[in-house]
């Protein structure tokens, strides 16, 4: 019997489901019909690769071999449509892109929207990730391209640094720090009360590790996770925040007020797996990233030139 690539596909389908009738469900197919083409499978083989006995359909060693190697090529085979399918001229094409949340409020619309304007035949596939899955999805080949931060990232995935991303406090217009010039020290903030990101986003890991390493244990009335969210409460309210400075400068409303010592800096990376295929769609975006990072920078150095955050 010749293999075809429906018999790994229904093989993985088992495996990751556990269970014949949920692979069958997912597949659109009849549970007869994958259980015999999966037969036929360890047939051709010769082995057994599906432990049947318990409770849950487990791959036997062999099929825990064999399955590595059947993933492997089927992320091959769908790379290797993408390049015949990819046209250097950018006509057509598509690009998968992830980032993490706190850049969709102020990186993602410029970017893509430069982008979509230069390149419109290029379907444009969003997703908003934390920085782990997004480095998972780039290893398994879900997604061409990621914008996180600078490393350690895991072997086989490799970064681009782009720009440096500052984070200040901010408050809003009824704060009593709003008209501040001085910068606060750090640890008066023990006397505000503060609205945060929550805990899975690397933005508030950051913040959490920059308080700690200074004593200071915040007094925190509000755990959200959306940007938006923040800056509404923060422009409505006395509560204070800790944002990207370019989200601040985006936002009517928000107030930076320095604090001492300053948040350090952190370096936004574009992230790729290493050996992934490079189509012209992704390098058209990571061109386009390098030169908004590049623009970025610039004017970061002309406001600090000017006297301003």
């Amino acid at each position: 019997m010749a293999l075809e690539l429906r018999h790994l596909r229904y093989l993985l389908a088992v495996a990751e489901h556990a269970n014949f009738t949920r692979a069958a469900e997912a597949l659109h197919v009849s549970q007869p019909t994958l259980s015999q083409q999966v037969k036929q499978l360890e047939r051709a083989l010769k082995v057994q690769l599906l432990d049947r006995t318990g409770r849950t359909v487990r791959l036997t060693d062999a099929g825990r071999a064999y399955a590595h190697y059947a993933r492997s090529a089927l992320r091959d085979l769908d790379a290797a449509e993408r390049a015949v399918l990819d046209v250097r001229d950018l006509t057509r094409g598509t690009l998968r892109l992830a980032t993490t949340p706190t850049f969709t409020a102020y990186l993602v619309g410029p970017l893509a929207a430069a982008y979509h304007t230069r390149y419109p035949g290029i379907s444009l596939i969003l997703r908003e990730l934390p920085q782990d899955r997004m480095e998972a999805a780039l290893l398994a080949d879900e997604l061409d391209l990621g914008i996180a931060f600078s490393g350690p990232h895991p072997p086989g995935v490799t970064g681009t640094a782009l720009f440096t991303e500052t984070l200040g406090l901010v408050v809003g217009p009824a704060h009593p720090q709003a008209g501040r010039t001085a910068p606060l020290p750090i640890r008066s903030l023990r006397d505000h009360r503060l609205a945060l990101l929550s805990a899975d986003f690397a933005t508030r890991l950051h913040i959490d590790t920059h308080f700690g390493a200074h004593g200071v244990q915040p007094r925190i009335a509000v755990e959200a996770n959306s940007i938006t969210a923040l800056t509404e409460l923060v422009r409505r309210t006395t509560l204070a925040t800790v944002l990207p400075d370019a989200i601040t400068r985006e936002q009517p409303g928000l107030r930076p007020v320095g604090l001492s010592p300053a948040l350090p800096a952190r370096t936004v990376t574009l992230l790729r797996r290493e050996t992934a295929y490079r189509s012209a769609a992704s390098d058209a975006f990571t061109a386009l990233a390098r030169q908004w990072g590049r623009d970025h920078e610039e004017d970061a150095g002309q406001r600090r030139c000017r006297g301003y955050r």
